[in-house]
């Protein structure tokens, strides 16, 4: 059976509180053998661990890892009395990473100095974090490649990681690769119109690629249903960002496909420094 990993999931989300265990249990039906809880806001650490408790408790489940981190996105919300309740986190429990973290420009209000300043503040301060640990770091990149390169430069940051949700170029993505990440794919790989997600998986070695869900965003495009303005998605739909992946890969036979997922998930062990047994 095809063993899967999804390296980035916000699984402990209320949206997934009426029927988190029967989606786990579809999630590990369908090959999806383990996954990542990430954190976002330090007022979710809890959830974040509690979710990993109640799917350590069930069987036929995927094996859950636990990444708390403090998101770019909301940097409004933190306050530097997190970056002291982070570090207790990863004192405390066993996490496989520090995530997610990074610079975010998207949208107009984060890109004023002041706030760009203070989301490079908690990026660098995560990242001593991740080094005084010794764990890898899941980051969350948008119209900042970049400058995250740069940080990274800058603080010889050598444990590596993912670039979760990849939309850079190629050449931003062998970057990536050269210092050391994987780069994570995904259902944006389902969709057709998405070229510089496919030119970017076609670029790099397979040795290089991770899957993900994100979810609940993220939703592959044969998830979707039209009737609804957002589909909430799963970890149940990695098979088909393996399938979008194998697509784009031109790797469509089973056995290709097979060799595919099995790449993927040694990938997946690698730059979380999991032993591979």
């Amino acid at each position: 059976m095809i063993q899967l990993f999804d390296t980035h999931t916000h699984f402990d989300v209320e949206e997934f509180d009426p029927d988190r265990q029967q989606l786990a249990e579809q999630a590990y039906q369908s090959g999806v053998q383990a996954l990542i809880l990430i954190g976002f806001l330090q007022n979710r650490f809890a959830n974040l661990l509690a979710t990993h408790q109640f799917l350590g408790q069930l069987s036929d489940v995927p094996k859950s890892y636990l990444a708390p981190g403090l998101h770019p996105y909301y940097i409004e919300q933190h306050q530097r009395q997190h970056l002291d309740d982070l570090e207790n986190f990863l004192k405390q429990h066993d996490c496989v990473a520090v995530g997610e973290i990074g610079l975010d420009s998207f949208e107009k209000r984060h890109k004023t100095d002041d706030i760009k300043q203070l989301q490079t503040e908690y990026f660098t301060a995560q990242l001593d974090l991740a080094t005084q640990f010794d764990k890898p770091v899941l980051l969350h990149i948008r119209k900042s490649h970049g400058d995250v390169l740069k940080i990274l430069k800058q603080h010889h940051f050598k444990h590596g990681g993912i670039a979760h949700a990849f939309s850079g170029g190629v050449e931003e993505a062998k970057a990536f690769v050269k210092s050391g990440f994987k780069i994570g794919v995904t259902g944006q790989i389902t969709n057709p119109n998405a070229k510089r997600l496919h030119d970017v998986v076609r670029s790099v070695a397979v040795e290089d690629l991770v899957l993900e869900t994100d979810c609940p965003d993220m939703t592959p495009l044969c998830c979707q249903l039209s009737t609804e303005s957002r589909t909430r998605n799963t970890p149940a739909n990695l098979p088909y960002v393996l399938d979008g992946l194998a697509e784009a890969l031109d790797l469509n036979q089973f056995n290709e496909k097979s060799k595919l997922a099995e790449q993927l998930w040694q990938n997946s062990l690698e730059c979380l420094h999991l032993s591979k047994n």
